[in-house]
């Protein structure tokens, strides 16, 4: 029989051939899944022979991996700042990159200030924002009834308190806010087809913007005035290529105070500005 080590092993090789970023902590990931471990049992049991039943339960989920879907939507969950989500096919995975919005928004809210999350989804950056900044009063919105289910399912599994609203761009928004948050679809649709495979599990009309990449962006900077409270920020995460042209796009608006931030790879990833004056 085979113990958990050779299959942790042979589960890693597997997963790197088929062109896994990270084939050891997935395979760490979905064999503690797949045997009810976490992550340290599986190295104090690592002699321990599995049962053919085992085998089968982590075969198929290795195999569902293998063949691109991300690992959150085979386990259901993906950690998120000091939050453990559920996440969906219905909602994008939560990346780290986004931290650096949360941050930035962490630092721009003011005391007790209110703050909207645009196109929430799992309602990650607006949980984190209510969990980290419990002063703060927010209402994550989204297009998608099926997103904002899982953002108030998620809410309420964790305790934290938010408002949940379905709501295509801000038409169901009437209030102003301190701060608002977007990470929107950021991918033209050329990019979308060149991305890795295992976004094609991820809902397209999170993902892609259209033909140039940049027509979501530009919508939500046009219409955010109207929902910023004077020297209210607008801060949106970008693609990789896209920082200085939405900072064009903010000072082109009138905004104020525009500046981007970098994730660690140097890349401009987060684009904010002030609300216009006039």
């Amino acid at each position: 029989m085979l113990t958990l080590g050779e299959v942790l092993r042979r589960t890693t090789t597997y997963l790197g051939e088929r062109g896994s970023s990270s084939p050891r902590l997935d395979a760490d990931l979905l064999l503690a899944h797949a045997l009810g471990m976490d992550r340290m049992q599986l190295y104090l049991e690592h002699d321990r022979p599995l049962t053919p039943a085992e085998l089968e339960g982590a075969r198929a989920l290795v195999g569902r991996r293998g063949n691109g879907e991300p690992v959150a939507y085979i386990l259901g969950t993906k950690a998120f700042r000091n939050l453990n989500l559920r996440v969906t096919p219905d909602v994008l995975v939560p990346r780290p990159d986004t931290e650096i919005l949360v941050e930035w928004a962490i630092e721009a809210a003011p005391a007790g200030g209110s703050l909207l999350d645009w196109g929430t989804g799992s309602g990650a950056i607006a949980l984190a924002l209510a969990d980290e900044r419990p002063d703060l009063s927010v209402l994550a919105i989204d297009a998608s009834a099926s997103a904002c289910a899982v953002a108030a399912g998620n809410g309420m599994a964790l305790g934290i308190a938010i408002s949940v609203r379905q709501s295509d761009g801000f038409d169901a928004v009437s209030e102003q806010f301190d701060v608002i948050t977007a990470n929107p679809p950021y991918l033209s649709d050329a990019e979308l087809e060149r991305a890795p495979r295992e976004l094609s599990f991820e809902p397209r009309s999170a993902l892609t913007a259209g033909p140039g990449g940049l027509e979501i962006l530009t919508r939500i900077v046009a219409e955010a005035p109207a929902h910023l409270r004077p020297g209210g920020w607008l801060l949106c995460e970008v693609g990789e290529q896209q920082g200085e042209a939405v900072a064009d796009l903010l000072r082109q608006s009138e905004y104020g105070d525009v500046a981007l931030r970098n994730d660690l790879a140097g890349i401009a990833r987060v684009v904010g500005g002030t609300r216009p004056s006039a």
